[in-house]
């Protein structure tokens, strides 16, 4: 079964990294993938998209996602400006990161899960820039909020792509978004 995830951030926060780590987690697991971006002439911290699939089948669709199973938000604020929901298919889920819990977020009538990314980042200095990195918490925060890809495929994912202390420090990063999302809806905390 096709599941297509649409990823909101904002330039430099690393979207596009986030929907290649995704792919080659799902890659892992023997499924078929995409991951690519979408630019315009975007510059550091404006609003970009990349987006990701991932299929049972082989994919034959090549278009930008527009009605997306999943939406990952890497900044709390991006939904106040863009409407992160458009497309959203009826069940979807968006995975936010932010310090709220989901019924806190003014994103009513959602199936909505919620991680302080930003703040894992902080918390073991992953940082480009002296701005926190976010997309590999926001990747196992996807791991534990969908079960589309397992924890184990993304911390290897992550290790393939950056080894040694980063690899480490990435790979924790994601383990504890894993732990620490909170997603509440049919009754799930």
């Amino acid at each position: 079964m096709l599941k297509e995830i649409r990823i909101h951030g904002r330039g430099g926060q690393g979207s596009v990294t986030a929907a290649e780590l995704l792919a080659h987690a799902a890659f892992i697991e023997k499924k078929w993938v995409q991951a690519f971006p979408y630019f315009g002439a975007e510059r550091r911290g404006a609003p970009v998209k990349a987006f990701a699939r991932i299929s049972d089948e082989p994919i034959l669709v090549h278009s930008q996602v527009y009605n997306p199973d999943y939406v990952i938000v890497l900044d709390h604020l991006i939904y106040k400006v863009v409407d992160v929901t458009e497309g959203l298919k009826k069940n979807g889920v968006i995975i936010l990161n932010t310090t709220k819990r989901p019924i806190e977020v003014d994103l009513e009538g959602w199936r909505l899960a919620t991680v302080d990314a930003t703040g894992i980042a902080l918390e073991l200095n992953l940082l480009v820039a002296g701005s926190p990195i976010v997309n590999t918490s926001i990747v196992g925060a996807f791991a534990k909020a969908t079960n589309e890809v397992k924890l184990t495929s993304v911390l290897k994912a992550i290790k393939e792509t950056w080894t040694g202390g980063a690899g480490e420090k990435n790979a924790r990063a994601a383990e504890l978004a894993y732990e620490r999302l909170v997603k509440e809806w049919d009754g799930e905390d």
